[in-house]
């Protein structure tokens, strides 16, 4: 065999076999220093193949819609949201109409739309609860604003009876009367006032020999007494309120008076609608029941109780007497007010708040309660609990 034959025999890679066996078909051996021998164990095992998809759980096919499972699955699914969502409907919708057919009652009885009462009630509550719990100085413009709303409101209901008052010396006065009640020593909230009340009646006086229009001197008191009266029923109570506000931890008392206030008035509202038969005053307020004043007695009595243990820190005794008191202010407060709203022939004093009538409506009970609140905080101060 030339060298040229050999040579090429050399460059031939080896076969297989010979690889496996570490000899070549030439008989030279493959294991060396440099080479060692190949282990076919040392060769980790192949990994298993994946397991191809099931066809019925396969991807969408070529034609872009989804499996048969697929398909059976989002439309029972489908379905069952449907018919929940329909059965929610239908429930929803009954207890709506239930709610309105009760509203409509309640209505027809009372003349109150109970669910409008209810959101703004919770309202003014929250802003009443505001104003006092986080710093009690913000309650000053929400009492002033609510005294002022009070005055508009009973001048505009006054006049529109034919007396004569006028609205813009009567917030005036009202504003310093509230105002002096907190930023001022006590005393000179006396002093404002006398100065409110003569105000507005020399004005109304003056006001009057202006217009010359012939009116009876019976008629002429009868505007001056009056116009007198509004500084004392509206701005002045509310000032009472604010001079108990700005005593030591008088913040709780003025809390702890419109609860129990608030409460006399809902008790006497359910119990009245629940099982009322007996009139208590039909010539003053027809739909105002001896059992809805039974229901405000029970819950004004355990507010007071509640408030004066937990809140005022007070005998459980001092409790029962400040719930009794603010009932009995409560209720003559309310008796009056109607009887003055007969007086005038109005129903409510205005229409400004819905299923309220008026704001002074819903202040007839609180604001004759600021005088025994205030008057029980300087009777119970030693009584506190230390």
């Amino acid at each position: 065999m030339s060298d040229e034959t050999r040579d090429a025999d050399d460059d031939k890679p080896f076969a297989r076999r010979d690889a496996h066996h570490g000899t070549p078909s030439g008989g030279v051996p493959l294991v060396d220093a440099a080479f060692p021998s190949f282990d076919s164990a040392a060769v980790p095992p192949r990994p298993p193949l994946p397991t191809p998809p099931s066809p019925a759980l396969s991807e969408p096919t070529a034609t872009g819609g989804a499996g048969p499972l697929d398909t059976a699955d989002h439309n029972a699914i489908r379905e069952q949201w449907r018919a929940a969502r329909d059965e929610l409907g239908s429930h929803v919708s009954h207890a709506r109409d239930q709610l309105d057919q009760a509203n409509e009652r309640i209505k027809e009885r009372t003349g109150r739309d109970l669910i409008l009462a209810t959101v703004i009630g919770l309202a003014f509550g929250a802003a009443l609860l505001g104003s006092l719990l986080f710093l009690k100085v913000l309650f000053v413009p929400f009492a002033l604003a609510a005294a002022l709303l009070g005055v508009y409101e009973l001048s505009r209901a006054l006049r529109g009876s034919g007396r004569r008052v006028d609205v813009v010396p009567q917030l005036i006065a009202a504003t310093f009367l509230v105002l002096s009640a907190y930023f001022a020593e006590p005393w000179l909230c006396w002093v404002m006032l006398f100065v409110s009340v003569a105000f507005v009646i020399v004005w109304r006086l003056i006001a009057q020999m202006v217009e010359k229009d012939g009116r009876t001197y019976g008629d002429v008191l009868a505007d001056a007494v009056i116009s007198g009266f509004v500084q004392v029923y509206v701005p002045f109570l509310a000032g009472i309120a604010l001079i108990l506000l700005k005593q030591e931890g008088g913040e709780w008392w003025v809390l702890s008076f419109i609860a129990i206030a608030v409460a006399a008035d809902t008790g006497a509202y359910a119990a009245g609608l629940a099982f009322g038969r007996h009139p208590m005053a039909p010539k003053i307020s027809p739909k105002k029941t001896w059992e809805g004043f039974g229901g405000a007695v029970a819950a004004s009595i355990a507010a007071g109780i509640l408030l004066a243990i937990f809140l005022l820190e007070l005998p459980w005794w001092c409790g029962l007497v400040f719930g009794a008191s603010i009932l009995l202010s409560a209720t003559l407060g309310d008796l009056g007010e109607s009887m003055l709203k007969r007086d005038l022939g109005i129903k409510d004093m205005s229409s400004w708040l819905p299923g309220h009538g008026g704001l002074l409506d819903r202040l007839d009970s609180i604001l004759p309660s600021t005088i025994p609140a205030l008057c029980l905080y300087f009777l119970f101060s030693p009584w506190v609990v230390l």
